[in-house]
C-alpha cells in the first residue's frame, strides 16, 4: 500500500512529461455493445416497448383528427363527439406511456453511468503505479468524469430518441403510404438533402468530436496539476506561465468547438429542407389531386399532418445521432484504458529476511533519458539510511526503485533476496512502503481511513510501536479490541487526542466537504495507516517538506514512532536530521558518488562536505 499519489515530490507535473491515454477501437466497442445488451437487455425491450406503444397512440391522432375535420364537414355532429373523446383519450394515453418510457431510459443510463465508472476505477487500480505516472492524470479525470457524463446522456437521451425517432419515421412513412400511396410520393423530394448532407458531415464530425474530447481533456489537466501544485506555482512565481498554459488548451477548445459548429451550419440547413421540400411537394400533388378527386379530404388532412409531423422525429434523428457520436468518442476514450498494461497476478515468493540490495541498477524514463546508471547499494535490516544529492541526481527515482513504484531497466532491486518486480504488490507493500508529502484524505470516517490499510482486519496488537508514546489508552472499556488497535495507532502518531475531540471520534466524517483535516494531521493520519498496515521499511521521500516548521516538527516526532525497528531509506533536500543517519548516501548524475557515516563523509572532504558546507553557512542561517 503507497499512502500518496505516485508522482513523487514534484508537485506539478513537468509539461510534455506525460502521454496521452489510448482509444479503444471498434472491435472494443462492439464487445462494448454487445456486454450492454446482455446485461440490460430487457430493461431496454421494456423502454423501447413502452416508446413504441406511445408512438402508435400518436399515430392513431391525425387519423382521428382527419375523420373529425371530414365529419365536420359532412355535418354529422353525433360523430364529431365520439371522435373528439376518442382523440383527447388518445392524447392522454401518449402522455402517459411517453412519461414511462423516459423514467425506464432514465434508470437505464444511470445503471450504465454507475457500471462504466465503476469499471473503469476498477481497471485504474489495476493499473501499474509506473504506468500511472506516466499517463496525464486530466486525461484520467476527464475519461472517468466528463466522458462518462457524455456516454450517460448518449444511454439516456440519444439512444431511446434515436430508436423513437427510427420508429416514428418508418410508422409514418408506413402510415402515409397506407392512406395515400400517391401523396407518399412527395416523401422522395427530401431524400436526397438528408442522405447527402449527411454522408458529407458524419466522418468530419466523428474527427472533430474526438479532438474535441482530446483538448478538453488537456484543459483539465492543466487546471489539476495548477491547483494541485498551487504552492509551487507561487513561491516560484510561475502564475503567468499556467495562466498562459490555460488559456491556450481553452484556445484549443475553442477553436475545435468552432469547426464542429461550422460544420453543423452546413449540416443542420440540410435537415430543414429535407422536411421542408417534402412539405411543399406534398401540398401541391395533394391541392392536385383532391382537385381531381383522387383523394379525399380526410385522406389529405392525415397526410399533410404526417409530412408535417416528420419533420421533428428526423431532426431527432440525425441530431441525437450527432449526439450519440458524442457518446461514442467519450466511450472509445473510457475504454481506451483496457489497452494499458496491467498489473498481472504474481504468486507470492519466499523472502528470507528483510535487507535490500541493488545490483547494477539502471533506469531511465524512456530513449535518451537514463536517470539512475550502475548503482550498487546494500542496505541492512533496521539501517537508516539517507539519499542527498542536487536537484536531479535521481533521488526520488532511486527511492521509486526501492519501493517497487518503477521497475529497473536494467539491474535488479531485491528484498530478502526476492526481487522487488517479481513479488505481488500485495507482498511487496508488507515489505516496503513509500511515503511523500503529498497525502489524500478519503471521504469517509476517521476509522474509513485507517482501515484502508488492513482491508478492515485490525490486529489486536496492531504491529511494532502502536502503544503510543505514553503508553496509555484512554478509550472505553467496552470498546473493541479493533477501535482499541485505532486508537493505539494514531496514539502512536500523536494524533489520538485529535482524533478523541471530533464529533463521533472513529466515527466522525472527514475529507472534502467534511471535516476539514490540515495538512499535518492528513500526514499523521496516513502514517498512523502505514502502523497498522506494518511494514518491514519505510521509503520517505521529503515526507514534511511541504509543512511549516511547526507542522514539521510534530509530524517528525510521530515519524519517530514508526521508524523504530524499521528500515528506512530517507531521500532529503535539507541536511537537518542526516547526523543521526547510519549512512548516508550522495548521489550525483545517476550515480552514488559517496557513502558512508555523517562524520566518515565530512573527514572525506569530497561531495557532501560540499553540501554541508553550504548547508551550514552562516549566510544560509
Amino acid at each position: 500500500m503507497t499512502t500518496s499519489p505516485v508522482r513523487g515530490t514534484e508537485p506539478i507535473e513537468p509539461h510534455g512529461a506525460t502521454r496521452r491515454l489510448p482509444l479503444a477501437d471498434r472491435a472494443d466497442v462492439r464487445v462494448w455493445i454487445a456486454a450492454f445488451l446482455k446485461a440490460e437487455g430487457p430493461r431496454l425491450a421494456l423502454a423501447f416497448g413502452l416508446f413504441s406503444a406511445a408512438l402508435v397512440a400518436s399515430l392513431i391522432g391525425p387519423q382521428l383528427l382527419g375523420d373529425l375535420v371530414e365529419s365536420v364537414a359532412d355535418g354529422t355532429a353525433g360523430r364529431v363527439d365520439v371522435l373528439a373523446l376518442a382523440f383527447l383519450g388518445v392524447l392522454v394515453c401518449h402522455a402517459l406511456l411517453a412519461r414511462a418510457a423516459r423514467a425506464q431510459a432514465a434508470l437505464l443510463g444511470e445503471r450504465v453511468l454507475a457500471r462504466t465508472r465503476e469499471n473503469f476505477v476498477r481497471r485504474v487500480l489495476r493499473l501499474p503505479l509506473s504506468e500511472v505516472e506516466a499517463v496525464s492524470a486530466g486525461d484520467l479525470l476527464s475519461r472517468a468524469t466528463t466522458d462518462a457524463d457524455r456516454l450517460n446522456e448518449s444511454i439516456r437521451q440519444a439512444v431511446p430518441r434515436i430508436a423513437l425517432a427510427a420508429l416514428t419515421l418508418v410508422f409514418t412513412f408506413a402510415a402515409i403510404t397506407l392512406t395515400s400511396p400517391l401523396l407518399a410520393l412527395g416523401l422522395l423530394a427530401g431524400v436526397p438533402f438528408a442522405v447527402l448532407s449527411t454522408w458529407w458531415y458524419r466522418p468530419r464530425a466523428t474527427k472533430a468530436y474526438e479532438l474535441l474530447l482530446a483538448r478538453e481533456a488537456d484543459v483539465l489537466a492543466v487546471t489539476h496539476e495548477t491547483a494541485r501544485g498551487a504552492a509551487t506555482v507561487q513561491a516560484l512565481g510561475l502564475g503567468a506561465r499556467q495562466t498562459g498554459r490555460h488559456t491556450a488548451a481553452v484556445d484549443r477548445v475553442v477553436r475545435t468547438r468552432q469547426r464542429t459548429t461550422w460544420l453543423q451550419t452546413v449540416w443542420f440547413p440540410s435537415l430543414d429542407l429535407a422536411t421542408i421540400v417534402p412539405m411543399a411537394a406534398t401540398l401541391l400533388i395533394g391541392g392536385l389531386a383532391y382537385q381531381r378527386g383522387d383523394v379525399g379530404l380526410a385522406e389529405l388532412t392525415a397526410v399533410v399532418i404526417y409530412v408535417q409531423s416528420l419533420g421533428e422525429p428526423l431532426d431527432d434523428l440525425l441530431t441525437w445521432t450527432d449526439e450519440l457520436q458524442i457518446g461514442n468518442a467519450a466511450l472509445r476514450r473510457i475504454l481506451g484504458v483496457e489497452r494499458l498494461p496491467r498489473e498481472e497476478p504474481r504468486q507470492a515468493g519466499p523472502i528470507e529476511g528483510h535487507a535490500i540490495r541493488l545490483e547494477g541498477v539502471g533506469f531511465g524514463y524512456g530513449p535518451g533519458r537514463e536517470v539512475l546508471t550502475g548503482i550498487d547499494l546494500d542496505i541492512a535490516p533496521g539501517e537508516r539510511l539517507v539519499v542527498v544529492g542536487a536537484s536531479g541526481a535521481g533521488k526520488s527515482t532511486l527511492g521509486k526503485l526501492v519501493a517497487g513504484v518503477h521497475h529497473a531497466t536494467r539491474g535488479t532491486v531485491s528484498v530478502g533476496g526476492a526481487d522487488i518486480a517479481t513479488l505481488p504488490v500485495g507482498q511487496l507493500r508488507r515489505e516496503v512502503v513509500l511515503v511523500t508529502q503529498e497525502q489524500h484524505v478519503f471521504t469517509g470516517t476517521v476509522r474509513d481511513n485507517l482501515l484502508l490499510a488492513c482491508d478492515g482486519d485490525v490486529p489486536r496488537d496492531g504491529g511494532p510501536g502502536v502503544e503510543g508514546p505514553t503508553g496509555r489508552h484512554t478509550t472505553r472499556s467496552d470498546a473493541s479490541d479493533a477501535d482499541v488497535a485505532l486508537w493505539e495507532a494514531l496514539d502512536a502518531v500523536l494524533l489520538g487526542d485529535w482524533a478523541r475531540r471530533l464529533p463521533g471520534g472513529l466515527d466522525c466524517e472527514i475529507g472534502p466537504g467534511t471535516t476539514a483535516v490540515s495538512p499535518s494531521r492528513a500526514q499523521q493520519l496516513a502514517l498512523a495507516r502505514l502502523l497498522l498496515s506494518n511494514p518491514h521499511t519505510l521509503v520517505l521521500d521529503e515526507a514534511t517538506a511541504l509543512l511549516d516548521s511547526k507542522a514539521s516538527r510534530e509530524v517528525e516526532r510521530s515519524l519517530a514512532a514508526l521508524t523504530d525497528g524499521r528500515t528506512v531509506v530517507s531521500i532529503v533536500h535539507r541536511l537537518d536530521g542526516v547526523r543521526e543517519a547510519d549512512r548516508i548516501a550522495v548521489l550525483d548524475k545517476g550515480e552514488v558518488v559517496e557513502l558512508g557515516s555523517h562524520d566518515e563523509l565530512l573527514t572525506a572532504d569530497g561531495a557532501y562536505a560540499a553540501l554541508w558546507r553550504s548547508w551550514a553557512s552562516p549566510a544560509r542561517l
